[in-house]
Protein backbone atom coordinates (compact mmCIF):
# COMPACT_ATOMS: atom_id res chain seq x y z
CA UNK A 1 0.00 0.00 0.00
CA UNK A 2 1.19 3.40 -0.88
CA UNK A 3 0.89 4.64 3.23
CA UNK A 4 3.09 1.38 4.07
CA UNK A 5 5.30 2.42 1.32
CA UNK A 6 5.95 5.57 3.16
CA UNK A 7 7.48 4.42 6.12
CA UNK A 8 10.29 3.50 4.69
CA UNK A 9 11.35 6.89 3.15
CA UNK A 10 14.11 8.24 4.95
CA UNK A 11 13.44 9.50 8.32
CA UNK A 12 13.77 13.34 6.91
CA UNK A 13 10.37 13.52 6.32
CA UNK A 14 9.21 13.56 10.13
CA UNK A 15 5.55 12.85 10.99
CA UNK A 16 3.16 13.03 7.50
CA UNK A 17 2.24 9.86 6.26
CA UNK A 18 3.70 7.67 8.22
CA UNK A 19 2.16 9.50 11.27
CA UNK A 20 -0.77 9.41 9.52
CA UNK A 21 -0.26 5.23 9.42
CA UNK A 22 0.84 5.12 13.13
CA UNK A 23 -2.16 7.38 14.05
CA UNK A 24 -4.70 4.84 12.21
CA UNK A 25 -3.17 1.78 13.76
CA UNK A 26 -3.26 2.92 17.27
CA UNK A 27 -7.10 3.84 16.70
CA UNK A 28 -8.00 0.81 15.39
CA UNK A 29 -5.82 -1.01 18.34
CA UNK A 30 -8.08 0.91 20.67
CA UNK A 31 -11.29 0.48 18.92
CA UNK A 32 -10.40 -3.35 19.36
CA UNK A 33 -9.48 -3.18 22.97
CA UNK A 34 -12.67 -1.56 23.58
CA UNK A 35 -15.08 -4.47 21.60
CA UNK A 36 -13.06 -7.39 22.25
CA UNK A 37 -10.78 -6.17 25.51
CA UNK A 38 -7.09 -7.13 25.60
CA UNK A 39 -7.52 -10.55 25.13
CA UNK A 40 -8.60 -10.43 21.74
CA UNK A 41 -6.30 -8.19 20.67
CA UNK A 42 -4.74 -9.12 16.93
CA UNK A 43 -2.32 -8.37 14.89
CA UNK A 44 -3.80 -8.85 11.57
CA UNK A 45 -7.28 -7.66 12.83
CA UNK A 46 -5.54 -4.50 14.05
CA UNK A 47 -3.94 -4.15 10.07
CA UNK A 48 -7.68 -4.74 8.93
CA UNK A 49 -8.89 -2.24 10.46
CA UNK A 50 -6.29 0.24 9.57
CA UNK A 51 -6.21 -0.50 6.71
CA UNK A 52 -2.19 -1.00 6.81
CA UNK A 53 -0.40 -4.37 6.27
CA UNK A 54 0.29 -6.26 9.25
CA UNK A 55 4.01 -6.10 8.70
CA UNK A 56 3.53 -2.36 10.00
CA UNK A 57 2.05 -3.36 12.82
CA UNK A 58 4.64 -6.12 14.17
CA UNK A 59 7.22 -2.94 12.86
CA UNK A 60 6.11 -0.32 14.67
CA UNK A 61 4.87 -2.23 17.95
CA UNK A 62 7.01 -5.61 18.01
CA UNK A 63 5.68 -6.26 21.83
CA UNK A 64 2.01 -6.09 22.46
CA UNK A 65 2.07 -4.36 25.66
CA UNK A 66 3.51 -1.69 24.45
CA UNK A 67 0.82 -1.25 21.48
CA UNK A 68 -1.45 -1.15 24.17
CA UNK A 69 0.30 1.58 26.30
CA UNK A 70 0.30 3.94 22.79
CA UNK A 71 -3.21 3.20 22.05
CA UNK A 72 -3.88 4.62 25.56
CA UNK A 73 -1.96 7.42 25.03
CA UNK A 74 -4.48 9.88 23.51
CA UNK A 75 -6.42 9.28 26.45
CA UNK A 76 -4.00 10.11 29.02
CA UNK A 77 -3.04 12.86 27.15
CA UNK A 78 -6.23 14.56 26.02
CA UNK A 79 -7.14 15.48 29.90
CA UNK A 80 -10.37 17.37 30.42
CA UNK A 81 -9.88 20.92 31.39
CA UNK A 82 -10.88 21.89 34.61
CA UNK A 83 -11.74 25.32 35.32
CA UNK A 84 -11.18 27.78 38.33
CA UNK A 85 -14.36 29.81 38.73
CA UNK A 86 -14.02 29.97 42.21
CA UNK A 87 -16.91 27.74 42.78
CA UNK A 88 -15.09 24.26 43.42
CA UNK A 89 -18.69 22.73 44.08
CA UNK A 90 -19.30 23.46 40.65
CA UNK A 91 -15.55 23.13 38.95
CA UNK A 92 -16.04 19.51 40.34
CA UNK A 93 -19.43 18.96 38.69
CA UNK A 94 -18.27 19.86 35.60
CA UNK A 95 -15.26 17.78 35.65
CA UNK A 96 -17.17 14.39 36.60
CA UNK A 97 -19.21 15.07 33.72
CA UNK A 98 -15.94 14.92 31.74
CA UNK A 99 -14.67 12.36 33.31
CA UNK A 100 -17.95 10.00 32.42
CA UNK A 101 -17.70 11.22 29.21
CA UNK A 102 -14.01 10.29 28.37
CA UNK A 103 -14.29 6.23 30.18
CA UNK A 104 -17.32 6.36 27.45
CA UNK A 105 -15.35 7.03 24.70
CA UNK A 106 -13.30 4.09 22.68
CA UNK A 107 -9.88 5.04 24.23
CA UNK A 108 -12.13 4.96 27.78
CA UNK A 109 -13.72 2.05 26.93
CA UNK A 110 -10.75 0.26 25.85
CA UNK A 111 -8.80 1.37 29.51
CA UNK A 112 -12.04 -0.21 31.80
CA UNK A 113 -11.08 -3.51 29.59
CA UNK A 114 -7.05 -3.29 30.36
CA UNK A 115 -8.22 -3.05 34.02
CA UNK A 116 -9.40 -6.19 33.72
CA UNK A 117 -6.45 -8.24 32.39
CA UNK A 118 -3.76 -5.87 34.37
CA UNK A 119 -4.26 -7.94 37.65
CA UNK A 120 -1.48 -10.46 36.52
CA UNK A 121 0.51 -8.24 34.60
CA UNK A 122 2.37 -5.65 35.88
CA UNK A 123 3.37 -4.26 32.87
CA UNK A 124 -0.35 -3.73 31.89
CA UNK A 125 -1.02 -2.33 35.68
CA UNK A 126 1.84 0.38 34.84
CA UNK A 127 -0.41 1.45 31.68
CA UNK A 128 -3.53 1.67 33.46
CA UNK A 129 -2.50 3.24 36.27
CA UNK A 130 -0.10 6.18 34.20
CA UNK A 131 -3.44 6.86 32.42
CA UNK A 132 -5.50 7.38 35.58
CA UNK A 133 -2.94 9.54 37.07
CA UNK A 134 -2.44 11.82 34.13
CA UNK A 135 -6.10 11.68 33.55
CA UNK A 136 -6.66 12.68 37.03
CA UNK A 137 -3.63 15.13 37.84
CA UNK A 138 -5.69 18.54 36.73
CA UNK A 139 -8.06 17.22 39.26
CA UNK A 140 -5.87 17.13 42.00
CA UNK A 141 -4.17 20.14 41.37
CA UNK A 142 -7.40 22.18 41.38
CA UNK A 143 -7.96 20.53 44.72
CA UNK A 144 -4.83 21.65 46.20
CA UNK A 145 -5.29 24.98 44.96
CA UNK A 146 -9.42 25.23 46.41
CA UNK A 147 -7.58 24.29 49.64
CA UNK A 148 -5.01 27.29 49.62
CA UNK A 149 -7.74 29.77 49.07
CA UNK A 150 -9.47 27.96 51.56
CA UNK A 151 -12.70 27.07 49.50
CA UNK A 152 -11.87 23.25 51.15
CA UNK A 153 -10.61 22.46 54.35
CA UNK A 154 -7.12 20.73 54.32
CA UNK A 155 -7.51 17.61 53.47
CA UNK A 156 -5.17 14.74 51.17
CA UNK A 157 -5.94 15.20 48.31
CA UNK A 158 -5.24 12.16 46.36
CA UNK A 159 -7.89 10.31 48.85
CA UNK A 160 -10.42 13.12 47.48
CA UNK A 161 -9.85 12.38 43.67
CA UNK A 162 -10.29 8.74 44.58
CA UNK A 163 -13.65 9.23 46.32
CA UNK A 164 -15.06 11.65 43.73
CA UNK A 165 -13.87 9.66 40.98
CA UNK A 166 -14.47 6.22 42.17
CA UNK A 167 -18.54 6.19 41.80
CA UNK A 168 -17.86 7.56 38.31
CA UNK A 169 -15.90 4.58 37.32
CA UNK A 170 -17.90 1.86 38.80
CA UNK A 171 -20.91 3.66 37.24
CA UNK A 172 -19.38 4.03 33.65
CA UNK A 173 -17.84 0.66 33.67
CA UNK A 174 -21.47 -1.47 34.42
CA UNK A 175 -22.29 0.61 31.38
CA UNK A 176 -26.29 0.14 32.84
CA UNK A 177 -27.04 3.93 31.90
CA UNK A 178 -25.00 6.78 31.23
CA UNK A 179 -23.73 8.99 33.71
CA UNK A 180 -26.21 12.24 34.53
CA UNK A 181 -25.27 15.95 35.88
CA UNK A 182 -27.22 15.47 38.85
CA UNK A 183 -25.57 12.01 39.57
CA UNK A 184 -22.66 13.89 39.77
CA UNK A 185 -24.00 16.84 41.59
CA UNK A 186 -24.45 13.86 44.72
CA UNK A 187 -21.16 12.99 43.83
CA UNK A 188 -19.86 15.83 44.67
CA UNK A 189 -21.61 17.32 47.62
CA UNK A 190 -22.27 13.94 49.51
CA UNK A 191 -18.28 13.80 49.32
CA UNK A 192 -17.99 17.58 49.97
CA UNK A 193 -20.20 17.98 52.77
CA UNK A 194 -18.19 14.57 54.19
CA UNK A 195 -14.77 16.43 53.67
CA UNK A 196 -15.59 19.63 55.20
CA UNK A 197 -17.94 18.19 58.26
CA UNK A 198 -14.62 15.97 59.46
CA UNK A 199 -12.87 18.74 58.99
CA UNK A 200 -14.76 20.97 61.24
CA UNK A 201 -15.43 18.02 64.01
CA UNK A 202 -11.56 18.03 63.56
CA UNK A 203 -11.44 21.73 64.62
CA UNK A 204 -13.54 21.56 67.36
CA UNK A 205 -11.61 18.29 69.02
CA UNK A 206 -8.37 20.24 68.81
CA UNK A 207 -9.81 23.58 70.14
CA UNK A 208 -11.18 21.13 73.57
CA UNK A 209 -7.90 19.78 74.08
CA UNK A 210 -6.35 23.39 73.80
CA UNK A 211 -8.80 24.89 76.19
CA UNK A 212 -9.15 22.25 78.82
CA UNK A 213 -11.85 20.55 77.28
CA UNK A 214 -14.17 23.56 78.04
CA UNK A 215 -15.38 23.42 73.86
CA UNK A 216 -18.06 21.34 73.84
CA UNK A 217 -17.58 18.40 71.52
CA UNK A 218 -19.24 17.96 67.93
CA UNK A 219 -22.71 16.37 67.53
CA UNK A 220 -22.72 13.41 65.50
Amino acid sequence: MAEDRSEQEPARRPGGRTARVRHRILEAAAELIARDGIGGLRYDQVAELAEVNKTSVYRNWPDRTALVADALATFSADVAPLRDSGDIDADLVDFLEAIAAALSSRQGRALLNVVGAAHDNPDLRAVVDDAIAQRLATLSQRIKAAIETGELPAVDSHLLVEMLSGPVHLLVSRGTRELTRADAQRITSIVLAGVRATAAQHTIALAGEHDGGKTPAARP
